[in-house]
This record gives structure tokens, sequence and C-alpha cells, in this order.
């Protein structure tokens, strides 16, 4: 279900980080949610075209890895790091056969990562390998689909997106497909709304603890570009959300 998506995007899916619900939502709510990463190694699972893994760099971070099953992404992370040098690395993997590192890292993120898992086992699987990779003690930060999504935001494609239901249920909750509206030609991505009992019982399975749920926020920025009621909508009915939990 991913690899495909994914293979045909490349380099295009850097637009994702321009549409307003991302650059004013998204990234400022993961970044806040990560903290401060001086000096602290980062595991970067679905990294994509490597954003974050970047983004986390500049901010401080001695050790970066990135890692997509999607070879076509890490092509793409690959040449930026070529054209812009920041010391990171990236693998092509998937974390559900995730092999332990040599040296565990102190943290690691899942942005839309977790969401893929097409059963609980898989899950299962991947919270495990992310554990594996983790220091005693060290965070996992997760930023998905909202878990109880009802997909009643009346205005989200104002936020560069369009987010429906496929009608199909797996086992781990509702298909969800999402259209990031980039000009000039949207992109949909399938994944999954998985419940929220499940991303809590996998997680607790792995090892994981303190695992504590977290709204999406808009940044000062963000209302200061298109003002407080641009945003009420998606406040009301927010499609995304974000964990945190210890290994």
């Amino acid at each position: 279900m991913t690899v495909q998506q994914y293979d045909g995007i490349g380099e295009a899916f850097e637009g994702f980080k321009a549409l307003p619900i991302t650059r004013y939502g998204e990234v400022p709510s993961v970044l806040e949610l990560v903290g401060d990463v001086t000096g602290r190694s980062v595991l970067d699972l679905a990294c994509g075209t490597g954003f974050y893994s970047r983004e986390l760099k500049r901010r401080g971070a001695a050790d970066v890895l990135g890692v997509d099953i999607s070879s076509e992404m890490i092509a793409a992370a690959r040449a930026i790091e070529t054209r812009d040098p920041l010391g990171l690395r990236y693998e092509v993997g998937d974390v559900a056969d995730l092999r332990p590192p040599e040296r565990p890292f102190d943290l690691a993120l899942g942005v839309q990562c977790l969401n893929y898992a097409a059963t609980i086992a898989e899950m299962e699987r991947m919270c495990a390998n992310i554990h594996a990779s983790l220091v005693p003690g060290g965070w996992f930060h997760v930023f998905a689909q909202k878990p109880d999504y009802a997909f009643d935001c009346a205005s989200l494609e104002s936020y560069g997106f369009r987010c429906e239901p496929t009608g199909e249920e797996i086992e781990t909750g509702p298909r969800v497909r999402v259209t990031a509206l980039l000009d000039p030609h949207p992109i949909s991505i399938v994944g999954a709304a998985p419940r929220r009992e499940v991303y809590e019982d996998a997680l607790a399975k792995a090892g994981f603890r303190d695992v504590e749920w977290l709204p999406l926020r808009i940044s000062e920025a963000g209302y200061a570009a298109y003002g407080e009621e641009f945003w009420a909508d998606l406040l009301a009915h927010p499609p995304l959300e974000l964990l945190r939990c210890r290994a």
C-alpha cells in the first residue's frame, strides 16, 4: 500500500510542507513536540525526502538517520543532502522489519508512519522495533491522523488538503484518502486512521510508557498570515493529532 504510492512522488513531496495546515500546523507542532535536540541522536522514521531530518540537524542534533520504505523518497533525500550537505544519513527500510542499531538513538520521530500498518500485528512489530532502537527512557514522537476524526470539517480544503474515508475498514481502523492540493497536480495517498486503542495497546506491548496524546496547534505565524477565523473550523474538528511516549 505504501511503497508504490510514494515511489511516484519523489521531490514533489517537499511541496506538502508549503500547504497552510502543514506549514502552520504540522511543522510547528512536531518541532515543539520534539523539543531541544542539541547533541542528541535522532531516528527519523518514514522520513520521506528528509524534511524533519534536515530541520532537526539544523537545530543541533548530533546524528540523524532517516529511514523510509520508498527508495525514490530516499533517493530524493540523498539528492538534497548532496546539494546541501548537513551530514545526514538515509536508508531504505521498512519499520516493520527494522534491525536494531549498533548504537541506540536518544529519540525517534514517526510522522505519518504507524498509520500505514495494515494489521495490528504489523503495528506491534513496528512499535517493538522502534522500542529496540531507543535508549532506555528515549522518547518516541508520533504525528498522524486523529484516531476518532469524524471527517466533519467543512472547509479542510481551505488549508490545502482533502481528507475522506475510502469506505474500507482494515484491522487497525478505517482507510483514509488524503489529497494534498498541490499546484498544478494534487497528490493523493491512502493510509489508515488506526483506532486509539490500537496505538496504545501496540505501544504498551512493545514496552513504551507515559503515552500522551496532544492536540495540533497553529503557530503565531499562522494566525498572523491568515487570522483566527480562518483556522476556526480546523481547530474545532482537527483531523490530525500528536502522541509521545517513552521507551
